[in-house]
């Protein structure tokens, strides 16, 4: 591991002063930054309505273009090769052992 002699060996009043040398290099950085940030102020674009497609628009567009997944959307309820349908509320009130 590195060293760092900088902080070590150093009196209270030392260690004050390398603290408060951050803090103003930091505050320095940060009025800098809200400077440059005001200063660079993007003009805004007009707003532009985009137009606005309902699910039932894109249903039917869907519909038009891949007729073979028409109706996809309605669920239905899948058979398992078992017999039993998907929900599970459709099994038997059978305790099983444990």
């Amino acid at each position: 591991m590195s060293e760092c002699p900088i902080l070590f060996n150093k009196r209270i009043e030392d260690l004050r002063r390398i603290g408060a040398l951050g803090g103003r290099a930091y505050a320095r950085n940060c009025r800098a930054r809200r400077q440059a940030a005001q200063q660079a102020k993007p003009i805004p674009l007009p707003a532009i309505p985009l137009p606005v497609e309902t699910t039932a628009q894109a249903i039917a567009t869907l519909d038009a273009l891949c007729p073979w997944l028409k109706s996809a959307e309605r669920r239905r309820e899948a058979i398992r090769p078992n017999g039993l349908t998907s929900r599970a509320n459709t099994l038997p009130d059978k305790q099983h052992p444990v």
